[in-house]
């Protein structure tokens, strides 16, 4: 149904591929530009593939109202503050993203967004964006999915929050504007994100229900969720990045620093080559390393016609004789000739 192979910008999504790595910006920059570039060099140092955008500001994804349903939960880390006033300090400027994104496409990096309503799809489209990222809580908002996805650019979707039911109207959407070019990401929206909350095995029913590339956009502490759902097929790999923890940052806390992003990057790609196939074969290397393997040998001189004991024939290595499968078979029988100690037991050497 959907495309299993495609390309975001330069770069090869699909069953074939490597992850593709992403590193979250959202609002670390802190209100500094200059911090956005330094944690775009930062990401490609690490050995990231592409970088993401937020592209929203506080009046296009909420109003400023400080009624109960506007407000933070009352635990957490942006807990009693109005959506406004958190969305307000956490967006990323839009006279800054054509700059962000020139500089990372002097790095060699993929460069994206998230869009949070009409308007911030055609700014993005203007900037020609290779795709587009739909957050979980906007899953459901099926005029801007559809208003994306009408552009046939890949569209990326995290499913934190979503029921199946969103997330099949959401694909069902792309369908019906023909884009067939979709990644769905396993995502919690907990930040940070407990590791008994994961549940990557959902990552296969995902995979078998949509029947498209499937992801993983993770808020756990360090690299073991990312490096562990590299088993279960994702072809997209999203965590926030950030230059230091705890510099107060409305993701801060729960976002990587470069050393960390870089040991998972090398973690991903090292269980990448690891996976090797599902069918049971040997490499090259331990075909030539059964060499060392057991077999019968002669271990003293034997004259012939002396019978073959225990004392004289036994299993050991390397797999010059005959196979240890045959040792019961061939004790009580005589040698045809006089055999040399060191020697691997053979047929032809019994009578």
């Amino acid at each position: 149904m959907f495309n299993k192979t495609f390309k975001i910008g330069n770069r090869m999504v699909g069953d074939n591929e490597p992850a593709m790595i992403v590193a979250e910006i959202s609002g670390n920059h802190n209100g500094d530009y200059n911090r956005a570039v330094e944690i775009i060099h930062a990401a490609h140092e690490a050995g990231a593939d592409a970088i993401k955008l937020q592209t929203y500001t506080a009046d296009t994804i909420t109003i400023d109202c400080d009624k109960p349903w506007f407000m933070t939960p009352s635990d957490g880390l942006w807990a009693g503050r109005t959506l406004h006033d958190l969305y307000e300090e956490a967006y990323t400027p839009w006279e800054w993203h054509e700059g962000l994104m020139d500089e990372a496409h002097k790095l060699g990096l993929e460069a994206f967004s998230s869009p949070f309503d009409p308007t911030a799809v055609d700014y993005l489209e203007n900037l020609n964006v290779p795709a587009y990222k739909i957050a979980s809580f906007e899953i459901n908002d099926i005029p801007l999915i559809r208003k994306a996805a009408s552009l046939h650019k890949p569209m990326i979707f995290a499913t934190g929050i979503a029921y199946e039911e969103d997330i099949k109207l959401a694909l069902d959407t792309c369908l019906e504007v023909g884009n067939k070019d979709v990644i769905i990401l396993k995502c919690v929206s907990a930040y940070p994100t407990p590791y008994n909350l994961v549940n990557l095995r959902m990552i296969d029913s995902l995979r078998d229900k949509f029947d498209c590339l499937v992801g993983l956009s993770d808020h756990t502490p360090g690299s073991v969720i990312p490096t562990g759902s590299v088993p279960f097929g994702v072809k997209m790999i999203e965590k926030h990045l950030t230059l230091d923890r705890s510099a107060g940052g409305v993701d801060d806390a729960f976002s990587m620093e470069p050393g960390e992003f870089a040991e998972m990057v090398r973690n991903v790609r090292i269980m990448e080559k690891a996976l090797g196939s599902y069918e049971y074969t040997l490499t090259d290397k331990q075909v030539a390393e059964r060499r060392l393997s057991r077999s019968l040998f002669v271990v003293k001189d034997i004259r012939a016609g002396e019978e073959l004991t225990k004392e004289n024939v036994r299993s050991i290595r390397p797999s010059n004789g005959m196979h240890p499968k045959h040792y019961e078979e061939v004790l009580g029988r005589h040698a045809a000739s006089d055999i040399e100690k060191g020697t691997p037991l053979s047929w032809d050497l019994i009578s």
